[in-house]
């Protein structure tokens, strides 16, 4: 299925006088703090998240899975219904591949399907987090960073492949996160399996093309639960630091021990110049990939203030990283739930660029709390959804992705041309 831009226009209309007002409303009131409105359209125009290939299927929990209708069944199924978000949002312009789960057959095909929906590929991911079939060695005790030398060569040479993919592809990056790790005390010497895991590591730096990034994972627990070998981000930024300038850290929101300061953390990546990017999603307990903002939006929000920070003191714009959804849509549409974290993102991102810098480094030499704390929370409780409609409207979008999405019966579609009970590949 395709929407054509007709439709879209034709949504907007319905929706574009109501729209109007709010914004123009919002435009005078930004512009009598000084801040242009048209200014912070752009920055969201430029602003795209890429799209996991396994985030368009419904997810699952330790005791079961869902399947929805209408999935995709196929690589090139996946890559249509990217095609779906990105003609509604103009936000979501680039996918992610997980290796094996979505391997490109046929590269030169995939790259035309996506080309004209005006797709990229981002980063590929490789998988030793489980053992795929007819697998020879198994991962149960570790991969790259195993005891034994011939699981680990298994390991490295699965990254390698999957760079072979990412280049066929036109990908920039290899994003690798490592489950290794052990559940009880004894059962693994916490050197040994750092050490090992670096050496592998080095290898797959070593088979890297000269113009792409290796992006570190890191994750404090699950599917171990006494120790993980990249477990934060200090072990992450450390293993980058010995691989060299390709690899830097990337960021899972849901990826670190309970009231963890993300933003911190963030902030202290892109002093290093460290930080690959971000995987977005929410969570209530721990790595829950719930809908990103639909938890903590404040802390998100606080998140966005130390990422704008860090560009504007690089001199770089949001296109220098790699951002992207990982989530895992239990009793949601997967579909809508990536608008609504879209949408979430740009809001976020919106409400950061509102903050006024000046102001708040006055208020921080002069150690007034009260007015730093206010000068964050006046940005975070502006409304600024009429700017993100704005963006997506200049950028041929709809004003009202889920809205649309909905009144065209999208999903209703893909069951009609799927079927009703259909399982997107790989999950």
């Amino acid at each position: 299925m395709k929407i054509e831009q007709y439709k879209i226009d034709q949504h907007n209309d319905s929706l574009l006088s109501r729209h109007n007002n709010q914004f123009i409303f919002l435009k005078e009131q930004l512009g009598e703090q000084g801040i242009n409105a048209n200014d912070i359209i752009k920055e969201l125009e430029a602003f795209q998240v890429a799209i996991p290939s396994w985030a368009l299927g419904t997810g699952g929990t330790r005791f079961g899975r869902f399947s929805g209708g209408g999935e995709p069944r196929s690589l090139e199924e996946k890559v249509e219904d990217v095609g779906l978000l990105h003609a509604l949002n103009r936000s979501s312009g680039s996918i992610s591949l997980h290796i094996p789960w979505d391997i490109p057959q046929q590269a030169e095909s995939i790259i035309s399907l996506a080309s004209s929906l005006d797709l990229k590929f981002d980063a590929v991911n490789s998988n030793t987090f489980q053992d795929q079939k007819d697998q020879q060695l198994s991962y149960k005790f570790g991969s790259l960073s195993h005891v034994d030398a011939s699981v680990r060569k298994q390991a490295v040479e699965h990254n390698i492949e999957v760079i072979k993919y990412g280049k066929d592809l036109g990908s920039k990056a290899l994003s690798i996160w490592l489950s290794d790790g052990s559940c009880f005390p004894g059962q693994s010497n916490f050197v040994r399996a750092f050490q090992n895991t670096l050496e592998s590591l080095q290898e797959i730096y070593a088979a890297l093309p000269a113009d792409w990034k290796v992006f570190v994972e890191y994750k404090a627990y699950e599917p171990n639960f006494y120790s993980t070998v990249i477990q934060d981000w200090g072990s992450s930024l450390l293993f980058c630091q010995k691989l060299g300038p390709k690899a830097d850290v990337l960021v899972d929101l849901g990826h670190h021990l309970p009231n963890a300061n993300i933003e911190q953390i963030v902030a202290t990546l892109m002093m290093e110049g460290r930080l690959a990017g971000f995987h977005f999603n929410d969570s209530k307990y721990g790595d829950d990939d719930l809908t990103v903002g639909s938890i903590r939006p404040y802390m998100l929000f606080l998140i966005f203030v130390e990422l704008v920070e860090g560009m504007k003191r690089a001199g770089n714009g949001s296109e220098s990283y790699a951002w992207m959804i990982d989530a895992s849509h239990n009793v949601k549409d997967p579909l809508e739930d990536l608008l609504q974290s879209v949408e979430a993102i740009l809001i976020s991102y919106a409400q950061a660029l509102l903050v006024d810098r000046k102001k708040l480094e006055q208020a921080r030499i002069q150690n007034d709390v009260v007015s730093a704390q206010q000068i964050l929370q006046n940005a975070f409780r502006t409304d600024v959804r009429p700017l993100v409609r704005e963006s997506l409207r200049l950028s041929g979008g709809s004003l009202d992705p889920i809205g649309l999405f909905r009144n065209l019966k999208v999903r209703n579609e893909l069951m009609n041309e799927r079927g009703k009970v259909t399982v997107a590949t790989g999950l």
